[in-house]
């Protein structure tokens, strides 16, 4: 099809259309409306499901129903309005039922703004509704990730029966960049829903799902299932790109548009005459500690960079178990960094590359 210009919020949702997406529900938020009006329109001409609940509390539940009927279905929002969605979230993962949620992130805490920012880390990866419950999460830092991996959550969320969280933020849902978007898949015939799915029982024993265990020793037994499933999805499904390494003293280590903007930084630094290198996670869950480990083992320091406080910081910790000295730059707020910041960081690291740790 070839690529054509696009902004990433109309991007990512015409990459679920085209994944097989049936339904739709959500709740008008910046920096992501731009994915709800684009639903809004393309799911009628199409014949699918859209809806603009009356709230993320209400947005999330009908999402919740759709997924125990198999159906392929999103929501998307932006910050404030996941915070409300931590509730459904839980008593999805607790069902077990797939479901892709799209989180372009923004300034916080509380109401904040509608600048970028990855304050959300912590609430996202570390599973945020109540519970013992881990989603996947994948950190784009493309248009092009944006839509590939928006296209293969879906895929994702039903082999594993989980949640499947694209985690980008306002600079990646509002920029325009050339991308490609994927053929379109048809909607999965009613005959062809999973077996799980409540989708009638006319000819067959009634379907349940729930996520009530009264009694706790059948709860620990579900939530031992639950470690299992995580288990695999650790084994199947790390993602990271590396950049430079080969020769690398000192490595950054950042995700999504941090990530890009460093990349920018590292290249920068490299045409300088510094051996630097580049670790992106694209998995943060499940995150790539053996990749974090190997850099460690291989660099004299390392350079975290965030758009927070330094929540991703503490994942890069556990990897390194101090092995070397971890340097961290961040912005909060909705600042975006800017290249030359990161860079002076860099030589700042670079400096005490020989301190050790």
């Amino acid at each position: 099809m070839g690529k054509e210009l696009l902004k990433g919020n109309i991007a990512f949702a015409e990459a679920a259309i085209r994944a097989g997406c049936e339904a739709y529900f959500g709740y008008p938020i910046t920096p992501q409306t731009e994915a709800l009006e684009h639903m809004s329109r393309r799911m009628p001409e199409l014949g699918r499901v859209f809806l603009q609940a009356e709230s993320e509390i209400a947005a999330i539940n009908m999402v919740y129903g759709a997924a125990c009927a198999g159906v392929r279905v999103m929501t998307s929002s932006s910050s404030p309005g996941v915070s409300l969605m931590m509730e459904g979230l839980s008593y999805i993962a607790g069902s077990e039922v797939p479901v892709v949620l799209v989180n372009i992130m923004r300034g916080g805490p509380g109401l904040g703004n509608i600048a970028p920012s990855q304050g959300d880390y912590n609430q996202i990866v570390k599973g945020g509704g109540h519970g013992d419950y881990k989603p996947i999460v994948l950190a784009p830092a493309t248009i092009q990730e944006l839509i590939d991996l928006t296209f293969e959550a879906f895929d994702l969320a039903e082999k594993y029966r989980t949640i499947v969280v694209v985690l980008a933020d306002g600079s990646i849902g509002q920029m325009m960049e050339p991308a490609e978007l994927p053929p379109m898949q048809p909607v999965r015939a009613f005959d062809g829903r999973p077996e799980w799915a409540l989708t009638g029982a006319v000819d067959r024993t009634p379907n349940v799902v729930s996520s009530i265990y009264i009694d706790p020793v059948e709860e620990e037994i579900f939530n031992l299932k639950l470690v299992e499933k995580q288990k695999q999805i650790e084994a199947e499904q790390v993602r990271s790109h590396k950049l430079w390494m080969d020769d690398a003293e000192i490595a950054v280590i950042a995700f999504g548009t941090a990530g890009r903007i460093a990349q920018t930084a590292v290249r920068d630094a490299r045409s300088q005459g510094l051996n630097v290198g580049l670790l992106r996670p694209i998995s943060l869950y499940p995150y790539p500690y053996d990749s974090v480990r190997e850099v460690a083992e291989q660099v004299q320091r390392i350079l975290v960079v965030e758009m927070n406080g330094g929540q991703m910081l503490d994942d890069v910790r556990l990897a390194v178990e101090g092995r070397v000295g971890v340097d961290f730059y961040g912005r909060m707020g909705g600042v975006v960094p800017l290249p030359d910041e990161v860079y002076e960081q860099i030589q700042k690291t670079y400096a005490q590359r020989a301190n050790g740790r």
